[in-house]
């Protein structure tokens, strides 16, 4: 089995110190022009020092009509690029591997924060959002790309597209929500080609040492298992990402399918050829036993979500304690406080049933 504090190489950037990956957990924290708050580079640069062996941002948006939340971070205009360039300066200091993850939130893009509708591949009347033109279409693959250049002029190692979760780049490929006609929409290849070309543009404007990783998701929001079992094959052969980060709810639980419950959803992409790509995933991977299990199924690193918000040094404390599990839910706002959690980013816990007990006349 492999060791969690063993380091992992890329083909492109610096290695990972271990086999922890920071998950890309919205935290609300920017300020509402898209900028950093010193919140959330706090936040951030104390995953670096509890041992993290990437660290990554919170989906950040690549177009200020594709936010997905408020509070969320930007990197579509160059005015982020001061603070986007002080905390990568930050991260890359702790020793961990810096990344950006570019979002487009797509129809989920709430109406309360942008003018007129929201866009998707095709009409959606379930989210109120209208089809995108195909020069709409090619706008946001270059701001994608764009933006990972601003990302490297940051100082960043990487950056990671988000493909999952039925924003942009998975309505696309969702073969429910894509009923376009064009180069864009019918077959798999052709709604796989919007983040395809993404990936093809950033790889090309930027330098060799620029990581590249990219989120998918294998259900809802109108995925096929297979589909996406495909994808991952095709995109770990091309070779031309560093890693593939699994987003998969429960590692371990079977697929909604029936016919594809022979075995869990985590087993169905830890037997593809990965070549010189990273295969992640995350997943209720909150102990070191569960994070030892998922790694002996055949993960080369794991992505941690609510154990990195319970514990900044979530890495560290599961290199002294195989057995390490996080503190029990609810945990109190002043633990929250102490782990590095702005006032905004607990206001957004709270909202998660049974995470945060206020206690003593504190307020979540």
């Amino acid at each position: 089995m492999i060791d969690l504090t063993s380091p992992l190489t890329f083909a492109h950037g610096p290695a990972m110190k271990n086999r922890f990956m920071l998950a890309p957990l919205t935290n609300q924290q920017s300020h509402k022009d898209g900028t950093l708050s010193e919140d959330e580079i706090r936040w951030l640069e104390m995953r670096g020092q509890g041992g993290f062996g990437l660290v990554m941002t919170a989906a950040a948006q690549i177009d200020l009509h594709g936010i997905g939340f408020p509070g969320q971070l930007g990197v579509y205009d160059n005015r982020h690029l001061p603070k986007l360039t002080e905390l990568a300066a930050k991260l890359n200091a702790t020793g961990t591997h810096s990344v950006v993850q570019l979002h487009h939130a797509g129809m989920r893009t709430p109406h309360d924060l942008i003018e007129g509708p929201p866009v998707c591949p095709s009409d959606n009347e379930e989210f109120g959002a209208r089809a995108m033109t195909l020069a709409e279409v090619e706008k946001v693959r270059d701001d994608f790309i764009a933006a990972a250049v601003r990302c490297e002029t940051a100082g960043f190692h990487g950056v990671e597209i988000h493909g999952a979760h039925g924003y942009l780049l998975c309505q696309f490929l969702s073969a429910e929500i894509n009923q376009r006609d064009d180069q864009y929409g019918g077959s798999l290849e052709n709604r796989f080609r919007l983040t395809q070309e993404i990936v093809d543009g950033i790889r090309a404007a930027c330098g060799r040492d620029f990581s590249v990783g990219l989120r998918l998701s294998p259900e809802r929001f109108g995925m096929d298992l297979m589909e996406v079992r495909d994808v991952a094959q095709k995109i770990m052969r091309d070779g031309k990402i560093d890693y593939l980060d699994m987003s998969l709810w429960d590692c371990f639980k079977l697929p909604q399918d029936e016919a594809y419950q022979d075995r869990d959803l985590l087993g169905w992409f830890t037997d593809l050829e990965r070549g010189d790509v990273r295969l992640g995933a995350a997943g209720k991977l909150t102990t070191g036993e569960t994070c030892q299990k998922a790694m002996s199924a055949g993960l080369d690193f794991v992505v941690i979500g609510r154990g990195a918000i319970l514990h900044h040094d979530f890495p560290q404390k599961i290199a002294a304690d195989a057995n390490f599990e996080p503190i029990s839910l609810p945990v109190p706002v002043s633990h929250l406080q102490n782990e590095g959690l702005g006032q905004a980013f607990i206001d957004y816990m709270g909202r998660w049933k049974g995470f945060v007990d206020a206690g003593e006349g504190e307020t979540a």
